[in-house]
């Protein structure tokens, strides 16, 4: 659809090369699909640079909750610094308190440690209870962007939630959709939601027939399905 940007979700050197091939909008780079996603390699991000793709990188220090302590708080700031010297275009970023609210200083201190780089606040906003007001925090700390499925863990769920969301937003901060995306649904998205950008990883899992004793499934970049997202819009 016109205007709308496409990013891939990008989890391995192959989804960062069909990123480049089919010439989306930008990725979100991150390891541990599977669970989430966690902030990737250093490797991995001077590959997806090398590849002269827009690159964004998930800091996420570790899988569960948002809520963080002092010690990865240092870690997750220390990331943000580390992929700003690496060329990124820009961070996805989130961090909650207790309560279910932005987690203020701690994303004051990321956003702080590099004055150059586009940040999206991750999914993280889908665990807001007064997304309003959580959105409107958002646009005073100049991000760029927000990554939601309307309030829950599809976009499917989240579907009119997510409408609001952009009526809301009305211009002053881009809302991408992920969450659930995929070739029945992607469509819709566009012409009724009508979001900024649109955010999808294309994977299929992959169950692991293998005698190695690490062996285990996984999500691995399905590139016919990305074809058939892609044909949607």
């Amino acid at each position: 659809m016109k205007n709308i940007q496409l990013e891939l979700c990008a989890a391995s050197v192959k989804a960062i090369e069909l990123a480049k091939k089919y010439r989306f909008d930008r990725i979100e780079i991150c390891q541990n699909l599977e669970q989430g996603g966690t902030t990737p390699s250093l490797g991995m991000i001077q590959f997806a640079v090398s590849k002269q793709v827009n690159t964004h990188v998930l800091i996420r220090q570790r899988i569960g909750d948002f809520i963080y302590d002092e010690d990865e708080i240092q870690v997750m700031v220390s990331d943000v610094k580390r992929c700003n010297l690496l060329g990124v275009k820009g961070v996805v970023v989130g961090a909650l308190t207790r309560n279910k609210k932005i987690d203020i200083p701690t994303i004051i201190a990321m956003l702080e440690s590099v004055q150059e780089l586009d940040f999206t606040f991750h999914r993280a906003f889908d665990d807001i209870e007064d997304w309003k007001k959580a959105m409107d925090i958002l646009i005073q700390l100049n991000f760029k962007r927000i990554l939601t499925s309307g309030g829950k863990k599809s976009i499917d769920e989240g579907f009119y939630t997510a409408k609001e969301m952009v009526k809301y937003a009305n211009g002053r901060i881009e809302i991408m959709i992920g969450g659930g995306v995929h070739s029945e649904n992607i469509k819709k998205i566009a012409e009724e939601i009508k979001p900024t950008a649109i955010h999808f990883s294309g994977t299929t899992q992959i169950k692991q027939e293998s005698e190695s004793l690490f062996s285990s499934d996984y999500l691995e970049i399905n590139e016919e399905k990305v074809k058939t997202i892609l044909t949607q819009l």
